[in-house]
């Protein structure tokens, strides 16, 4: 009588997967491409519209590097050590 008890208690978990699976999944996932896609669709209305032929320029500032502070440059030789 157990072992139908068990049997039965998987049957019925197995089929409530089942439905879950087919049913509310979808649903789901359609909730949430549907809001990433207003999500990203709101990004690009936010950015102003530019009319046709205009330009804009945007300038990045220049890196400007010290090399004085980086020390002094020496140039080295290579010696063969002859005491072989």
């Amino acid at each position: 009588m157990q072992l139908l008890k068990t049997i039965l208690i998987i049957l019925i978990i197995y089929y409530l997967f089942k439905l879950v699976a087919r049913y509310l999944l979808p649903w789901f996932a359609k909730y949430f491409i549907n809001k990433a896609a207003r999500k990203y669709q709101n990004q690009y209305q936010k950015q102003p519209e530019k009319k046709v032929g205009e330009v804009s320029i945007e300038y990045k500032p220049e890196k400007k590097g010290k090399l004085d502070d980086l020390g002094e440059y020496v140039d080295f030789k290579e010696m063969k050590d002859e005491s072989d």
